[in-house]
């Protein structure tokens, strides 16, 4: 079955940067879209960031766009998420997911939390002020 792996989170102040990684295994990495979502206790999963299979498109939330920059590594069956200028509203969960279905165009839909069904088990960043 599928199976994906973060790493990376932890502690950092406000400012700083930090790297994650999904590794995935179990499927065929390069046919699906990829994306982050994050969790705040008490409140409703967000969106993040979200790639193309081939790691040539990219969608982002309104909140991180240019400061967080999503990629993949087909190779190594990994996805990135490089996260700089972190401010204490990024503290959260941190999950990869990959998409429903494979084969598919990016398009606005991988923003919807439903349209994933393989999740990690998260990666926690702390953000100090």
């Amino acid at each position: 079955q599928v199976q994906l792996v973060e790493s990376g989170g932890g502690l950092v102040q406000a400012g700083g940067s930090l790297r994650l990684s999904c590794s995935a295994s179990g499927l065929t990495f390069s046919s699906y879209v990829m994306g982050w979502f994050r969790r705040v206790p008490g409140k409703e999963r967000e969106f993040v960031a979200a790639i193309s299979r081939r790691g040539s498109s990219m969608r982002y939330a309104n909140s991180v766009q240019g400061r967080f920059t999503i990629s993949r590594d087909n190779a190594k069956n990994t996805m990135y998420l490089q996260m700089n200028s972190l401010t204490p509203e990024d503290t959260a969960v941190y999950s990869c997911a990959v998409d429903r279905f494979g084969g598919f165009v990016l398009s606005n839909r991988h923003e919807r939390s439903d349209e994933y069904d393989s999740w990690g088990q998260g990666t926690q960043v702390t953000v100090s002020s």
